[in-house]
């Protein structure tokens, strides 16, 4: 069982980086997983999205490869996304835009973790269901994680916790976790079963 995890914010450093950090390694230290890949988007270094992808270029060829090969070994994934004006950032939306006929991501279970310093983050939680889903063919689950005053929580230094939230977040993780887990053994037989194509219908509807 290999669980990839996405950090969404192209802001070094930032709160998403220090929430994926601490999920990979919770996933480790629970047993949840036998591996975790964790691919942050900090600094943005994905170009945005043109045609040369489906041309073949050799430049994008060249970017995407190792991060397909990645991708592909996954069994599921964790989106940790910031909201910015209400919005996942750009750098994360492009992300999505790259994986398509590889089918890289598609029929694979994701848990959508979302952060804000203050009342926010179910914006980009509605955005990621929304669009992000449909080529790519990523399957969330039903459940997801709004982790707000994320500065108050999942610090490496723990005096800089508040304690109450920290315990709250701390068994909340630990649940989703479990759900993703059981969501991917059961979608392993989804992928298995030769019935979920992405050549067939290379696009959504």
């Amino acid at each position: 069982m290999k669980i990839g995890i996405v950090s969404g914010s192209h802001r070094p450093p930032s709160q998403s980086g220090k929430v994926a950090r601490y999920i990979e390694s919770a996933l480790k230290q629970q047993g949840l997983c036998d591996e975790t890949w964790l691919y942050d988007l900090a600094g943005n270094p994905l170009p945005l999205w043109d045609e040369g992808i489906w041309e073949g270029n050799e430049q994008w060829r060249e970017i995407l490869t190792p991060l397909s090969d990645e991708l592909k070994s996954c069994d599921a994934f964790v989106i940790v996304s910031p909201e910015w004006h209400g919005m996942a950032p750009a750098g994360l939306k492009n992300f999505f835009l790259m994986w398509t006929a590889g089918g890289e991501l598609a029929h694979k279970p994701a848990l959508i973790v979302t952060v804000s310093v203050a009342d926010g983050g179910s914006f980009p939680v509605a955005e990621l269901r929304m669009s992000s889903y449909k080529n790519s063919r990523i399957c969330y689950l039903p459940e997801h994680l709004i982790i707000r005053y994320v500065d108050t929580v999942f610090n490496d230094d723990p005096a800089q916790n508040k304690p109450s939230a920290q315990e709250y977040f701390e068994d909340r993780l630990t649940y989703c976790l479990e759900m993703l887990r059981e969501y991917a053994l059961a979608f392993r037989h989804i992928r298995a079963s030769g019935k979920a194509s992405v050549q067939k219908y290379t696009s959504g509807m």
